[in-house]
């Protein structure tokens, strides 16, 4: 099947390299974006950075996938063999382009843009909440999304030293013998950690401390000074990712609130519930949430008034990444990325409520009050809280 599913896609039936198509982000602002690594080990950081950037002639678009390596690790992690799997991922999207401006010229803010830090989900990296992450920077917010170095990520790395020299960090499954609680409970609280060094990151960089970004030379971190409140920080995340917000709530007083993307609320543990101070934003998928974990977000929902779960209809639990943008038959299997929702539609919800609720705690002076219905789970293909009987886990 493996030989079929290649020459059914060199017969062009896949779509070819139409298979994915990015939207630009709606908002007033044109998007930049740029790679960020500090650090020669696994203890630096990597993170992808969204920011409101100025309109550029002949902009260069960045490559979605930024290196051949991801698609062997999306291979790994979704179970299918390398050797078909990477080489058929590099045809289809390899070549897939995202519509905002490569290290394109930052946009100055004398008032500062408010800083959401995003973490990503289980087998996925920076790049793949692009249409997520760059609506939100069109609508004047900074976007740092952040590649995590506890084997979570399909793949990633860091660049060590000498010149050249890259040392890779696969996915890692749950260790034979070990309680899936227990390894997932320590990556959480590693994946916690790194979101509050990005916060420290930025704090050095608005102070105008010399931050040297050890990939790029043509995107210098000190145009950032003073440019970012950092009064208004959020963490936000989706699935993994959606959990570790929740958590990085508990452990870093600087983060306001937390937008958690249909949150996989598994690996917390349970002492820390009744800690979580803040405000929390549940935005659910219709496919993907058991009676278990809603009970968690009830639990906090409970505590805070301000705490809000709202489910869109039609939606599955790709329907938040980038995948759902993908068009042919066969990529959309194998990565079960969509839903009966249109995704552009699934995308404005997402991105509305989310800004509905930034500018309720973290004090914005923009318009996304407009948006306040979503909040309470009213409006065209939503609900409030979760339908427990759609779960399909």
């Amino acid at each position: 099947p493996d030989l079929m599913l290649l020459s059914r896609l060199s017969c062009g039936n896949m779509g070819g390299m139409q298979s994915l198509v990015l939207p630009r982000g709606k908002g007033p602002h044109h998007v930049g974006c740029a790679d960020v690594m500090v650090g020669h080990t696994r203890q630096g950081l990597f993170l992808r950075l969204f920011y409101p950037c100025l309109p550029q002639e002949g902009a260069e678009w960045p490559l979605w996938i930024p290196r051949y390596e991801y698609c062997g690790g999306l291979a790994d992690f979704t179970g299918h063999s390398r050797c078909w799997c990477a080489p058929l991922l590099h045809i289809t999207i390899g070549s897939c382009r995202v519509p905002v401006s490569w290290n394109g010229p930052f946009k100055p803010c004398s008032n500062g843009y408010p800083l959401i830090i995003f973490s990503h989900g289980l087998g996925a990296f920076r790049t793949l909440y692009t249409s997520v992450c760059s609506e939100l920077a069109s609508w004047g917010l900074m976007v740092a999304a952040l590649e995590h170095r506890d084997h979570s990520a399909s793949a990633t790395y860091f660049c060590l030293a000498e010149a050249g020299g890259e040392e890779w960090i696969p996915y890692q499954r749950v260790p034979q013998g070990q309680k899936e609680f227990y390894f997932r409970n320590k990556q959480v609280h590693h994946r916690v950690e790194e979101c509050v060094q990005v916060l420290q990151l930025f704090e050095d960089i608005n102070s105008g401390k010399s931050v040297p970004n050890i990939l790029h030379q043509d995107f210098d971190l000190s145009v950032l000074k003073e440019s970012i409140d950092l009064t208004k920080v959020a963490v936000m995340g989706h699935s993994f990712g959606g959990v570790t917000a929740v958590l990085a709530l508990v452990k870093e007083p600087r983060f306001r609130c937390a937008v958690a993307l249909d949150a996989w609320m598994f690996p917390l543990e349970n002492a820390l519930y009744p800690e979580v101070p803040k405000p929390i934003l549940f935005i659910n998928t219709e496919k993907f949430q058991t009676p278990e974990s809603i009970a968690k977000m009830k639990r906090l929902s409970s505590r805070n008034s301000q705490t809000k779960i709202i489910t869109i209809l039609g939606s599955v639990h790709q329907s938040q990444t980038d995948f759902t943008f993908l068009t042919g038959k066969l990529l959309s299997r194998i990565f079960s990325a969509r839903g009966t929702l249109d995704p552009y539609k699934g995308l404005d919800i997402t991105v509305q409520a989310a800004l509905a609720f930034l500018q309720r705690h973290l004090d914005l002076e923009e318009e996304f009050h407009q948006w306040d219905n979503l909040l309470e789970g009213i409006g065209d293909s939503v609900v409030p809280e979760a339908p427990f009987c759609h779960s399909n886990l």
